[in-house]
């Protein structure tokens, strides 16, 4: 059965989206479980899904099935989601990339979206929430947060947007930083605060 048949078959148009080719997902993620979970609720949210567990299998899928949508883990067993956000829009520049991890942090967030990715979500974000955020209008502004950020998570937000700004460079960091490059180290595994 083709993509568009079972587009046909999942009924209408899905949030504005208009015509029914334009339902297709790629969900890159290696942690199987969590692929396989997300992959059923967005199938059952009216998307024909293609799930991969690393960049490589990803890349292969885009390039057979041009998806209008991906959703992409940050942390991938053979590199960062945000390597394949480039390599996704220039099979589809007008793919709706949606950026998703574990380790939420604005530093990789504005790298997400400057890589050409639409949204970036925090883990566990619901099934709903991804799909509010791949059919969200480009011209629509998220609500400000409930509680503001404590001030271990503001330090741990610095740390993690000039990390991001050495590329990811361990020593360059904790020398732009004035840190002992194993502290670093010891603050990049750990997940970001809570509050």
């Amino acid at each position: 059965m083709s993509n568009s048949t079972k587009n046909e078959q999942n009924g209408g148009e899905l949030g504005g989206i208009g015509v029914t080719e334009e339902r297709t997902l790629l969900i890159v993620d290696d942690d199987e479980p969590f692929r396989a979970r997300l992959s059923r609720a967005m199938e059952s949210r009216g998307f024909v899904v293609d799930a991969a567990g690393g960049i490589t299998d990803a890349v292969e899928l885009a390039r057979t099935s041009r998806p209008a949508f991906a959703v992409v883990d940050l942390k991938l067993l053979d590199g960062s989601g945000l390597d394949i956000v480039p390599e996704l829009r220039e099979i589809r520049a007008d793919m709706r990339i949606i950026i998703l991890t574990g380790y939420g942090n604005i530093a990789t967030a504005v790298a997400a979206v400057k890589q050409g990715a639409v949204d970036y979500l925090a883990k566990p974000a619901d099934a709903d929430a991804i799909v509010a955020a791949l059919l969200a209008q480009d011209d629509e502004t998220p609500l400000p947060p409930d509680r503001p950020m404590s001030a271990d998570r503001v330090r741990w937000e610095h740390i993690q947007r000039v990390f991001e700004m050495c590329d990811r460079n361990v020593s360059e960091t904790a020398r732009r930083l004035n840190m002992h490059r194993r502290t670093l180290q010891r603050i990049l595994a750990k997940h970001s605060p809570r509050e």
